[in-house]
């Protein structure tokens, strides 16, 4: 596996991202392979209220999309973890599509979490971060305390994918540049981001090389029961669906790709029982960016609603 690493000069001078970089070593294919992956994260708050948020980005995002919530959450007292998924971000990046799955991704994150040895977490994840997230979550329930779902989904393939959502994936199939800033203007409805900020989304793929992450990801999301990871996800909604701890919808009104999932954790998962369900209006599909910091009082309020304080 090649596997290329983004220089630590691309990140330097970041609008509104002061945080230093952790990294955690995991294992490339299995236990007995020695190829590893340095996964990045930033870790920062004081935790005086016991509770540690988890934040968990999408494509072709990275940890930065939250930099407008990450402070909200350390002036409300909790501590922040938020990683770079594999070909993502400050994370390493394997240089050929086929060197990723759906569940790889899984593998990767499941050996993070458990590496950093986090516990009574409040995941809050968007797009991927929901689809490798609550992964997580159902593997191991007992690491997590709560969970808030924004504009996001777990496929099993059992249903017609949205015409946005494909149109979507034909066009990162496609494209012979895929403008990573350009894509994540696209999913909001701020217009125009700050160049800026657009340099920030692209700063961790140098060149289209660094891509192949990127550009495989929609792929990877399960669009028939004959998909390798239908079955998988199934056996997660088994788990899911008894997850009895708070579990709040926190979707926007302005997302083509995941409009209407909000409504199935609602019916579907335990936890979604009398929650205090939000729709976060005048957002689009990134809604961290559009309405950031009334996201993470929406999460904040969800914490203090059910946290117990030490």
């Amino acid at each position: 596996m090649k596997i290329l690493r983004t220089p630590d000069e691309r990140f330097a001078g970041l609008p509104d991202w002061p945080w230093s970089p952790n990294y955690t070593f995991v294992n490339a294919h299995s236990s007995t392979d020695s190829t590893k992956l340095r996964l990045h994260h930033i870790d920062t708050g004081s935790n005086r209220t016991g509770e540690t948020v988890l934040c968990m980005h999408g494509e072709p995002s990275w940890s930065f999309l939250y930099r407008k919530m990450i402070g909200k959450f350390v002036d409300a007292g909790h501590r922040v973890v938020a990683p770079d998924l594999v070909g993502f971000g400050r994370s390493d990046k394997p240089a050929e599509t086929s060197d990723y799955s759906y569940e790889k991704h899984v593998d990767w994150m499941s050996q993070w979490l458990v590496a950093n040895d986090l516990g009574n977490l409040t995941l809050v994840c968007q797009d991927w971060g929901g689809l490798i997230g609550l992964r997580l979550v159902a593997a191991m329930p007992e690491r997590f305390a709560r969970v808030v779902a924004a504009n996001t989904f777990l496929n099993t393939g059992d249903r017609p994918p949205s015409d946005a959502f494909m149109a979507w994936r034909k066009y990162s199939q496609e494209t012979p540049v895929f403008n990573v800033g350009a894509i994540v203007q696209g999913g909001c409805k701020i217009k125009p981001l700050a160049d800026e900020v657009r340099r920030a989304y692209d700063a961790p793929f140098p060149d289209e090389s660094f891509k192949s992450g990127a550009r495989v990801f929609p792929t990877l999301v399960p669009i028939s029961p004959d998909d390798p990871s239908a079955v998988a996800n199934v056996e997660a909604w088994k788990s899911l669906r008894k997850f009895d701890k708070p579990f709040l919808t926190a979707f926007s009104d302005s997302d083509p790709v995941t409009a209407g999932g909000d409504k199935y954790f609602q019916r579907e998962i335990a936890g979604c029982a009398g929650q205090a369900h939000t729709t976060i209006a005048n957002a689009a599909h990134f809604l961290q960016e559009d309405a950031g910091e009334e996201f993470a009082a929406v999460v904040n309020r969800f914490i203090g609603a059910q946290a117990v304080k030490p």
